[in-house]
């Protein structure tokens, strides 16, 4: 029996739009939350970005919640 090979980018959770758990592309991206250009360098916050390789849906969820 082989064992499926994943791409290390890719994780398996489960996707709102196939309804189904599918491989994920998972990434992290620094947002500037302020509109202000004085203050834009202290306003960045992670995000975490996935997007499902089988219907495209992404999704974005900030990671700190303070």
């Amino acid at each position: 029996m082989s064992v499926p090979q994943f791409n290390t980018d890719e994780m398996v959770e489960q996707c709102e739009n196939c309804a189904a758990k599918t491989h994920h592309n998972v990434s992290v991206e620094l947002v500037t939350e302020s509109n202000k250009t004085e203050n834009a360098a202290f306003s960045r916050e992670p995000y975490r970005i996935t997007e499902c390789t089988r219907c495209g849906a992404k999704t974005r969820q900030r990671m700190n919640d303070a």
